[in-house]
């Protein structure tokens, strides 16, 4: 052994510790396809024949099952539209917009003005929250965070869950600061998704045995700025964090045989976990 890094062979600037059990050639997350055994390369799969299998059975998929796309980076570049579109247009409207999008449990916005918030039936502010940003520095260091974060994971479990972890990670932080906090208290900011894609980045490394320090490094550092720093809803870090590592655990550990129910009913037990909490505080404040 020489000590240096081995490489995928079909991404040589990408590091990685698996090798495919056919041909043993190193493989990256996004080269994976998940084996009775272990995992394949593309060429190994693509090259099998004489299994009785469909044609589709044997189409590249990752370790969550999804087939490989060309730009396994289209729902981050998405995502991040949106909320640059979102900031671009608060900041050219003022506080209007913000207003109307930001996420309270119960509040007046004008003298007299009638009650507004999720618990009058605006369902629609735990969502729109998550793509609301009004600081530059904000928006600027969640997108730093969401394209560092989310083109590996995208490329791992395929667009429809990708963008699924990414929506239920920012309902479940806003669904814990909806629980938690003040009726009266605004928030806002993709805090919440983003804590869920790193959470869901550890589960992933550590289902492809890589070295989790770095990861739980970077997760550690967070959680002293959640709770330390001001201004910081810590609710929907937390809540983020704890939703995007259960679904992502389910996406990546579930059976083969039963991966597309395991995954579903996941997705499902998760934004069922959200809709219960969401009821439970409207009850408080009914």
């Amino acid at each position: 052994m020489n000590g240096q890094a081995v490489c995928c062979y079909r991404h040589p600037d990408r590091e990685t510790g698996i090798r495919c059990t056919r041909c043993e050639r190193p493989i990256c997350p996004e080269c994976m396809v998940s084996a009775s055994v272990g995992f394949q390369c593309p060429a190994c799969v693509t090259s099998t024949s004489g299994t009785g299998h469909a044609p589709r059975a044997n189409t590249p998929r990752t370790i969550a099952g999804a087939t490989h796309t060309d730009d396994p980076r289209l729902v981050t570049k998405v995502l991040l539209g949106i909320n640059v579109a979102v900031w671009i247009a608060v900041t050219a409207t003022g506080t209007g917009l913000l207003d109307a999008l930001e996420l309270f449990g119960r509040a007046s916005l004008s003298d007299f003005g009638p009650s507004e918030g999720v618990a009058e039936g605006q369902w629609y502010r735990l969502l729109t929250a998550v793509f609301l940003h009004q600081q530059a520095m904000h928006i600027a260091f969640n997108m730093l965070s969401l394209w560092f974060l989310g083109p590996p994971l995208e490329a791992a479990l395929g667009r429809a869950r990708y963008l699924a972890l990414y929506l239920l990670s920012g309902l479940g932080g806003s669904a814990l600061t909806y629980l938690l906090d003040a009726p009266n208290q605004p928030s806002l900011g993709a805090s919440g998704a983003i804590f869920g894609l790193l959470g869901a980045t550890a589960v992933l490394m550590r289902r492809l045995n890589y070295d989790m320090r770095p990861v739980i490094a970077l997760l550690v550092l967070n959680l002293i700025f959640t709770f330390t720093w001001s201004n910081i809803s810590w609710e929907a870090h937390v809540g983020g964090l704890v939703i995007g590592t259960a679904v992502a655990y389910g996406m990546v550990h579930a059976p083969r045989d039963r991966r597309a129910l395991v995954q579903r009913l996941t997705c499902l037990a998760a934004l069922v976990v959200i809709v219960v909490v969401v009821g439970i505080r409207t009850l408080q404040l009914g």
